[in-house]
Order: structure tokens, then sequence, then C-alpha cells
């Protein structure tokens, strides 16, 4: 039984949304992040990467960069750019990418649901990227960053949000990457409550990205609970804040590899060596993309060619079963001598929202050969979650990204 509730937003003021939306905090390195800054002096990104109020020479890690996130965003508010709801509201949240159209409600999700895996991972987070965060939210009292989590569809809730997408939005603007977002307030009483009535018929909650902001949340309120002497389980910060899509609207992206080396073979040998795994087609020139599980493309030596396993594995494993598990166990593995690609230098990762044409790029450069991948399924991500496993590293990329700023939750 999921809790999802409504509450009372921090949200840009009418006319300043396009200027203050951000993408997330994590997708910029510090020059990246200054530069955007400069181009749009308002763009939340100045409140999560504070440190591009500061020269280069102040750590990014000290505590006047997350003092100065928190005097950003209140004196913010102060000035009249955010403005906050008196009512617990849910909010409906439109991304159109390429003329194809998610979308999900942005609410807050239980600690407690995380905590007792109504909630449910699928990758283990790393406590050094964790702390930031929990600095950030502790110190300015809010958060800023939805987390983006997954259900399986509901009627009751697709039918409130098609209501409410009848009428005028709150929000609608283009963001810099051609993204169309569009945001709708449900506000009515007889709304609010089907809709969280619904939720907690949902059964399980899967974290689709943001795994480190959502722990980071989870500890923060784990301190203040701490911290409260008189402590009822209502506060706020018991809760953090997510944008909820349902399965059938989402869409995950393949996330394909580089390998910097052969691992001392040439190249016929390396084919070779491969057909003992998979069928090997050659392709030619023309970039491939794979049409179905179990088939890869590789790009080696100005041509691509199509792998197919020859013997899919068998079980009930869910990760065994994994596109990105299978090239790992059959070819990176026994071939490559790649035994840990979260620490093995020799392999990269490029995110589909790059395209082919950047695998091709990096052989061209830095790399000896690409492989595109057959993208990732929810159901695939739902069956290892409810396995209570975890994936391989950079197993799903999602598109499009949710922007930071548009909602903030007071802690």
């Amino acid at each position: 039984m999921a809790d999802v509730k409504p509450f009372k937003a921090i949200r840009p003021r009418s006319g300043l949304e396009d200027r203050i939306a951000a993408l997330p905090y994590d997708v910029y390195n510090r020059e990246e992040a200054k530069r955007e800054v400069m181009r749009e002096p308002l763009s939340f990104l100045r409140i999560d990467r504070a440190e591009t109020q500061f020269t280069d020479d102040v750590d990014i890690y000290a505590d006047c960069v997350y003092k100065k996130a928190h005097d950003l965003l209140w004196e913010m508010v102060k000035d009249g750019d955010f403005v906050e709801e008196t009512l617990d509201c849910y909010y409906v949240y439109e991304l159109v990418m390429d003329g194809r159209a998610q979308t999900g409600i942005a609410a807050c999700a239980s600690v407690d649901d995380y905590r007792n895996q109504v909630i449910r991972k699928h990758e283990n987070t790393r406590a050094d990227k964790e702390i930031d965060r929990i600095r950030h939210v502790d110190v300015c009292g809010a958060q800023t960053g939805p987390i983006f989590l997954a259900y399986r569809s509901r009627p009751e809730i697709n039918e409130e949000v098609a209501r409410v997408k009848t009428e005028a939005p709150l929000y609608d603007f283009s963001s810099p990457d051609g993204i169309i977002h569009r945001v709708w307030r449900i506000a009515e009483e007889r709304a609010v409550k089907r809709i969280r009535q619904a939720f907690a018929e949902v059964g399980n909650i899967y974290i689709a990205d943001g795994h480190h902001r959502c722990a980071s949340a989870v500890k923060v309120s784990g301190m203040r609970r701490e911290a409260m002497p008189a402590y009822t389980g209502k506060e706020e910060f018991n809760y953090f804040l997510s944008v909820l899509f349902p399965d059938d609207q989402l869409m995950i992206m393949d996330y394909n590899r580089v390998v910097k080396d052969l691992n001392g073979l040439e190249e016929t040998e390396f084919l070779s060596r491969i057909e003992k795994a998979f069928e090997v087609e050659k392709v030619g020139a023309e970039p491939y993309r794979p049409e179905r599980k179990g088939t890869f493309g590789m790009y080696l030596g100005d041509c691509w060619y199509r792998l197919t396993v020859k013997e899919p594995p068998l079980g009930t494993n869910p990760v065994a079963a994994l596109d990105v598990a299978v090239l790992q166990e059959r070819l990176f593995g026994p071939v490559l001598g790649i035994e840990d690609p979260k620490t093995d230098k020799r392999i990269d990762f490029v995110g589909g929202i790059r395209g082919l044409d950047e695998l091709e790029r990096r052989v061209h450069t830095d790399c000896k050969a690409a492989f595109s991948m057959y993208p990732t399924s929810i159901q695939e991500l739902f069956a290892v979650s409810d396995a209570g496993m975890l994936m391989p590293p950079k197993s799903t990329w999602f598109e499009p990204k949710l922007r930071s700023g548009l909602f903030i939750h007071r802690i």
C-alpha cells in the first residue's frame, strides 16, 4: 500500500517558469554549470549547484556553498520569483520530446515506503555521492530535485489526468533542448482523494532514476526524526519530492558501450572468439540499431556487425536475462577481460540520446569498438526490483529528463 500525498508546492511565478526550470544538477560538470548560469541567471542550477556563485578556488563542497544555496532559494521566495501554494495539490507534468508525450504526477512519496520496500530500487548508491545532496537538502530545508518513479498504470489516475488536461495549463513552455513542458494543478478535494486512494492500491512503486537523491532524502528524514523529541510521523520530511509515471507512458532508451582496446587481440582473432557465443553478420557502413532483445550492434574497423546470442539465458534470474548482462558475461568478461564494468577504465558508456553517430565518433577517436544495445524494458526493471536484485551499471537511460525548480518541497 503506497502513500503518495499531495503537497503545497513552491513553484515559479507565472512567466518565470521557462527561465527557472533546469536540467538535473548531475548532468553538468562545474564549468558547464557555470556557463549555463551565465546564459540564464535565473536558472535553478545556481541553487542546485551553488558553487557557480564562487570562484573556482572554492571547494564545491564547502559550507559556504550550501549556505549560498539556502540563501538564494529563500531570497527568490521572498522576492516573489517563487510562489507557495496554500492548498495541498497534485500536479500533472507532461513532457514532449520528438512528438512523443509522457505524463506523470508530481507528488510526495513516503520515506517509510522506501524503507519497507514498497518503493523498490534497482541499483545501489554510493555514500560519497549521497553526502552532497544530504547537505543540500538539509541546509536548504527543501527538496529541489524530484525523484523519477514508475508504477503500474491505474485507470482512476489516468482519468483524473485526462480530465485536468482539458483545462488551461499553469505552465506551457519549451526548454532550450526542444522539450515541451506543461503543468496542471489538481486541487479539487474529490480528485485529490481519488488519486491518493488509487496510489494506495497500486502495490509497488519503482525508482526509475534518482536513486542517490532518494537515498539522501531518506537519510535527511532519519536525521530529523532523531533530532525531534515530539516526532509524529506526519512531518513533511517524512516524504520526498517525486514525479510518478505509469509504466505505459515511459520509454527507456538504449545505453550503449564502447571499449578502448581488444585485449591484445587482432580484429580477425577477436571476431573468431566472439563467434563462440554469437552469430556474427556483417551489416556494412550503415549504423545498426538492434531490432529485438538478444541482438547487438557492433562497430569495428569502420564496419557494423549484427551479433545474435546463440543460446539465450535460461531460468528465472531476471538480471541474467538482461541484454547488458548477456554482453558482459558472453563477451566483455571472457573475451575482453573486462570483469568489473563499474571500475574498469577500458569500458565507457554512451547514453542513447547521443545516437549511433557518437559510437562511430568514439571508435574513430579514443576507442577500438562500440556496441549498440536493445533498450531494457520497464517490465525488466520491475522484474529485477521485485526480485530484490540489482541491475548491472548503466542498464537504463530515461529521456526526457525531469526539470528541477518547477516543484520544490519544503521540509
